[in-house]
């Protein structure tokens, strides 16, 4: 949020060891509800600009200004931390060409080294992803649920580098891996089952899903193929833990964090859980320990009638709609603004 950049409140975030800032059109939904925002409303209002003239002239503002905060970050880690993402138009989530467009205007606009285009991973996502990373634009691939659509995220990453002419050193990636979310629907389910077998599954979905991802990951970036592509310079796509505060008050706050940490994974976190790790967190190894376990709890939540490829499909829809939704009653607001 601007009130965040211009009181010095990310500054003293990334002191404390915070290593990138993420957004999207619900986060600046509420961040634009606030008067940080009505100085350059009024100016773009003069200049004459459109809705969404105005709405890319904000974030641009505000990404521009985050980035160049993280840029000691990001020199300091040789371009591995440091990031700022900025979504394409959740709008476009179902149109790969118009995302394509999208996010090489956004790279183009902003010029920023240090800045992710996040692409949600709809079935139209996915040849988006590999047609930005060929041309070098880095991309924060968002709103993945389910490990077979991650597979497909991975394969645009890899097929994206592969394509690409020249070095790779430049081109980053992460892939967002929602957590709680996953919890929230299937243990909804679980208590509709309501047998014993089925609510003690309750709490082990996202993190079994979670942890399979980090394998599947780590499978993907070893071996020739992608040994070949080191040798151009290329870096793995990153899992990153997306939706990792505890919706369910009987969860430890720090749930989703302590138990996916290890190398190579991001974690984003909104500030209470940022807060809550710090104070009570446990860091140690746990995103690859005990994986036959974790296989074991998927074949338990099939048993008991919980269908995983049912729950991701219907979140992945449910993600869409509400960064559309809030993308439109953000450019209703901004209308209202500018007349």
């Amino acid at each position: 949020t601007r009130q965040w950049i211009n009181s010095g409140e990310i500054r003293r975030w990334i002191e404390r060891g915070v290593r990138g800032v993420t957004s999207n059109p619900t986060i600046f939904k509420k961040a634009m509800e606030s008067a940080d925002y009505d100085e350059e409303l009024a100016r773009l209002t003069r200049s004459g600009a459109t809705t969404e003239q105005a709405y890319w002239q904000l974030v641009g503002s505000d990404i521009s200004a985050a980035a160049d905060l993280l840029s000691g970050v990001h020199e300091r880690s040789n371009g591995e931390d440091g990031w700022v993402s900025v979504e394409v138009s959740p709008e476009l989530a179902h149109d790969t060409a118009a995302t394509i467009e999208a996010g090489r205007e956004l790279a183009r606009n902003l010029g920023l080294p240090n800045m992710y285009v996040k692409v949600p991973a709809t079935p139209a996502g996915i040849e988006a992803i590999r047609v930005l990373t060929s041309e070098g634009i880095p991309v924060n691939v968002t709103l993945i649920f389910s490990l077979d659509r991650y597979a497909d995220v991975i394969e645009a990453y890899l097929s994206g580098l592969e394509a690409h002419q020249g070095g790779l050193s430049h081109i980053s990636s992460v892939g967002s891996f929602f957590i709680s979310r996953v919890d929230t629907e299937v243990d909804r389910r679980l208590q509709e089952i309501g047998t014993n077998d089925a609510l003690d599954l309750m709490g082990t979905a996202a993190i079994t899903q979670g942890k399979l991802a980090y394998q599947l990951a780590m499978e993907a970036f070893s071996g020739p193929r992608w040994d070949a592509l080191t040798e151009r310079g290329a870096t793995m796509q990153r899992p990153l833990w997306a939706s990792t505060s505890t919706k369910n008050p009987d969860y430890p706050p720090t749930l989703y964090v302590d138990t996916l940490i290890a190398p190579g994974t991001v974690n984003t976190m909104p500030e209470a859980t940022l807060d809550a790790f710090e104070q009570a967190g446990t860091v140690a190894r746990t995103a690859d320990a005990d994986l036959d376990g974790a296989r074991r709890v998927l074949d338990d939540l099939a048993a008991v009638g919980v269908d995983l490829d049912d729950v991701t499909t219907r979140l992945e829809a449910e993600g869409i709609d509400a960064f559309v939704q809030s993308f439109d009653d953000l450019l209703a607001a901004i209308t209202a603004e500018l007349s």
